[in-house]
């Protein structure tokens, strides 16, 4: 059924945006899924988490929302056609208020990249790379979802480069987090029109495979120092890896019975809350159950904004 609309023309633009279109813009409960990036990639690292790390996460924190604000920038002729509740199609928050944004907090990621080492930036730079090119040139063709799953995995070699110097162990874990995030951004290309079951299913093969190789294939432990507590931490995997698979097993059994905007959608948010757990697992089978704890202790908080923003 046809959507009736203002002009894009002629829809009024609020002089003050509110506090809730900017939190809207930015999909503020995703922003919690980023953190655990860069702790995920220093507990592969071998490395307890100190300030350069804190750099890191406020650098990906930046750059995650720059590629939020772009991301509404660049789809904002689409948008008012299909989803003109946005603030940019709705006239809430000015077009080059959002670019203006992205421009910002992807200096200002930069910059944090920056002081946190050069080994930082060296990831950093690419990322940011990568964030501006899927957003506006790679997003529609077949190149995006992989572009997607780039950027998530170089925020979690981020946070191994900003805090041990060296970004190499924990190439496996961003591996496996990259997959992740292919999987969802698939389905996340039929959010807003009725698709086929294939990349739903695709997804929940996905997850199966990612859940088995987190329970059975324990990375290479490169660290001198012995591990603490490796029964703790087995357990702590196993449990966390039951809670990733538990998040996004469902969603995407009935986005592929229904493959429908809303059960996609709903399936997409699901694939990113999806993102702590499996973090959480990341840094627990490193060892580091600490992290991993305390990154769990993000996921009911971006649930609770999650009932006030839509992630998606």
């Amino acid at each position: 059924m046809p959507v009736s609309r203002t002009p894009a023309s002629r829809t009024p633009v609020s002089r003050t945006p509110s506090l809730r279109a900017w939190g809207e813009l930015l999909r503020l409960p995703a922003l919690f899924t980023v953190p655990g990036d860069a702790l995920a990639g220093a507990a592969a690292a071998s490395t307890r988490p100190d300030r350069r790390t804190a750099l890191a996460i406020a650098s990906s924190l930046c750059l995650y929302e720059a590629g939020m604000a772009l991301n509404d920038w660049a789809d904002r002729e689409e948008d008012a056609a299909e989803r003109p509740h946005r603030p940019l199609p709705s006239g809430r928050v000015r077009p080059a208020s959002a670019l203006g944004a992205a421009c910002a907090l992807t200096a200002a990621g930069l910059a944090l990249a920056a002081r946190a080492g050069r080994p930082a930036l060296t990831v950093a730079a690419p990322l940011a790379a990568t964030v501006w090119s899927y957003d506006l040139l790679l997003k529609r063709t077949p190149a995006g979802p992989f572009a997607m799953a780039t950027a998530r995995g170089l925020d979690l070699l981020l946070g191994a480069a900003a805090t041990g110097g060296r970004f190499r162990p924990a190439l496996p874990s961003a591996a496996l987090l990259s997959t992740h995030t292919l999987a969802v951004t698939t389905v996340s290309r039929h959010e807003t029109r009725d698709g086929t079951p294939a990349a739903p299913l695709a997804a929940l093969a996905t997850t199966g495979a990612l859940t088995w190789l987190l329970h059975h294939r324990p990375p290479r432990d490169r660290s001198p120092l012995p591990r603490r507590h490796p029964a703790l931490a087995a357990v702590t995997t196993t449990a966390l890896t039951a809670a990733y698979a538990a998040t996004v097993a469902r969603p995407y059994f009935h986005a592929a019975l229904n493959p429908s905007p809303p059960l996609t959608q709903r399936a997409v948010g699901a694939g990113i809350r999806a993102t702590i757990p499996l973090q959480c697992a990341l840094a627990a089978r490193s060892g580091a159950v600490a992290t991993a704890l305390f990154t769990a202790a993000l996921a009911p908080v971006a649930q609770r904004f999650a009932k006030r923003v839509s992630v998606t």
